[in-house]
C-alpha cells in the first residue's frame, strides 16, 4: 500500500476490549492504518477482543504492582515508548478522570507531542476530573473531538475549549455484513435484543424489563434476549424473576461476534440514562434493524429519525418505552417503513467517510 504521508499516530486506550469507547478506538487504528498512516496503539489494561492494526504496546501486561510506583513506572515505560517511536501526533481516548494522573500525562508524558482528546462520553464524570478550573487549564487550548454534537455543546460552554468538533465514530459496515452471516446459538422463534454491558447505571435495564412488561409482547410470545455481560447480571436475574419474566428474558451472555442474533431479531432496544455515541445503533440499522431508543444524552436523536428508521421516546419513562415497542411490533406498515430506510440512514457513519474527516483534523 501507497504511504498517504510518513505521520506517526499513537492511539491511546484503556483497552481493546469489551466497550463501545476501546471498539472504536481499536476501529480507528484500522481506518487511520488503511490510510497511510503508521499506527501505533497504547492499552492502559490487558482486555484485547477487537481487531486493530499497528504496533500495541500493553501497558496491562507489564508484570508491576499495582500501586503509586508501579503506575509510575508504566508511565515511564509509556513515555519511552512514544519517544522512541518519534510518534508525531497522539490520540487520547480513555477517559480521563484522575486529576494528579491528567495533570501527569497531559504535561509530563505527551509534553510537546501534538496531541488530540477524544470525549466518548456525555457525562461529565465519566469523561473529565471533578476539577473544573482543572479541566480548563489541561484542555482549553487542546484540539478535542467528541464523538456527538450534544457533547461537543456541552463541553465547549462547560470547559471553555476552543479547539472542539464532532467526528462520529466511524463502522466497518461490510465486516457487520460477513459477521453477521454466522450461525447462532439459540433456538428463539422471534425475539427483541438488546446488546451490550450488563450495567443499570449506565444501560438502565431495570428500565427496559419494566417497559417490556408493560408492552405486553410476553403474551405475543415475543422474548428479550440480553447478549452481554456485565457486573449487575445477579441482580438483573432476580429483578426479572420479581416481575416474573424469567421465562422471556434470555440472559444469553457475552458472545464476541453479537452480530448474528442482531440479524434474526425483530428489533433493538436501548434504555440507557446516558452515552456518548451508542455503536449499537448504527450496527443495528446497518443490518437493516430498526432501533427503539430512549431520547439519551448523548447520540440517539443524530442518528435515529423518529418514525424513519426506529421509534425515539423520552428517557426513564418505561410506559412510553413500552408502548413505542408494542406499537413497532403491531404496526406493520411502520415497522417495514423503518426496516427499509435502517440502512441508508448511516451511511454517513461508514469508515471510508469517517476517515477522511480523521484525515482532515490530522493536518
Amino acid at each position: 500500500m501507497i504511504k498517504a504521508n510518513n505521520k506517526k499516530i499513537c492511539i491511546v486506550t484503556s483497552s481493546l476490549g469489551k466497550g463501545g469507547a476501546e471498539k472504536s478506538s481499536a476501529l480507528l487504528s484500522v481506518m487511520l492504518s488503511e490510510i497511510g498512516y503508521e499506527v501505533y496503539v497504547v492499552t492502559v489494561l490487558k482486555d484485547v477482543d477487537y481487531e486493530y492494526q499497528g504496533e500495541l504496546l500493553n501497558l496491562g501486561e507489564l508484570k508491576t504492582k499495582n500501586s503509586f510506583f508501579g503506575r509510575i513506572n508504566k508511565l515511564r515505560v509509556f513515555k519511552k515508548f512514544l519517544k522512541s517511536k518519534n510518534v508525531d501526533i497522539v490520540i487520547d481516548s480513555r477517559a480521563r478522570v484522575q486529576g494528579y494522573r491528567e495533570f501527569i500525562i497531559s504535561k509530563f508524558i505527551y509534553q510537546k507531542t501534538p496531541t488530540i482528546y477524544v470525549i466518548h462520553n456525555y457525562k461529565t464524570e465519566k469523561a473529565f476530573t471533578a476539577y473544573t478550573w482543572l479541566n480548563k487549564w489541561l484542555y482549553k487550548n487542546e484540539t478535542m473531538v467528541a464523538v456527538s454534537e450534544a457533547a461537543e455543546n456541552k463541553f465547549r460552554k462547560l470547559f471553555q475549549l476552543k479547539k472542539i468538533n464532532t467526528i462520529y465514530n466511524g463502522f466497518d459496515f461490510d465486516a457487520i455484513q460477513a459477521k453477521a452471516n454466522a450461525e447462532i446459538k439459540i433456538d428463539i422463534e422471534k425475539y427483541i435484543i438488546f446488546f451490550g454491558r450488563l450495567d443499570d447505571e449506565h444501560k438502565n435495564l431495570k428500565l427496559l424489563f419494566d417497559a417490556y412488561k408493560l408492552s405486553g409482547l410476553t403474551k405475543k410470545n415475543i422474548k428479550l434476549l440480553l447478549v452481554g455481560s456485565g457486573p449487575d447480571e445477579v441482580m438483573l436475574k432476580t429483578y426479572a424473576e420479581e416481575l416474573q419474566l424469567s421465562n422471556s428474558i434470555i440472559f444469553h451472555g457475552f458472545e464476541k461476534n453479537p452480530y448474528p442474533y442482531v440479524k434474526h431479531s425483530l428489533f433493538m432496544v436501548l434504555s440507557s440514562r446516558f452515552e456518548g455515541f451508542p455503536m449499537v445503533i448504527p450496527e443495528a440499522l446497518s443490518l437493516e434493524k430498526p432501533v427503539v431508543s430512549v431520547d439519551c444524552m448523548s447520540g440517539p436523536n443524530e442518528v435515529i429519525v423518529n418514525k424513519h428508521n426506529g421509534l425515539l421516546v423520552e428517557n426513564h419513562n418505561a410506559n412510553a418505552l413500552g408502548m413505542a415497542m408494542r406499537l413497532l411490533y403491531d404496526d406493520n406498515k411502520l415497522y417495514l417503513h423503518c426496516k427499509s430506510n435502517a440502512k441508508s440512514s448511516i451511511v454517513h457513519l461508514s469508515k471510508e467517510v469517517i476517515s477522511e474527516q480523521w484525515k482532515s483534523i490530522l493536518k
